[in-house]
């Protein structure tokens, strides 16, 4: 079965309404309803996400004085 989504907002008496849904009438179906993440949570999940990345020395050492074989 290809899940068919559709986004909607519920009305303020709790009610839902899905309108042009691609099935016959009389159809049966499986109705699942889930809550959208929050655009604020995503953003604390991630919250380097579409930040500017700035490398001042891209190709230099990283803790050269550590490593004792140089020495």
């Amino acid at each position: 079965m290809q899940p068919y989504r559709s986004k909607t907002t519920i009305l303020k008496d709790g009610t839902l309404t899905i309108k042009g849904l691609p099935f016959r009438p009389g159809e049966k179906v499986e109705v699942t309803v889930c809550a959208r993440e929050r655009q604020a949570e995503q953003d604390e999940r991630y919250p380097l996400r579409g930040k500017t990345v700035r490398y001042d020395d891209p190709f230099g050492s990283v803790a050269e004085e550590d490593w004792g074989a140089l020495k």
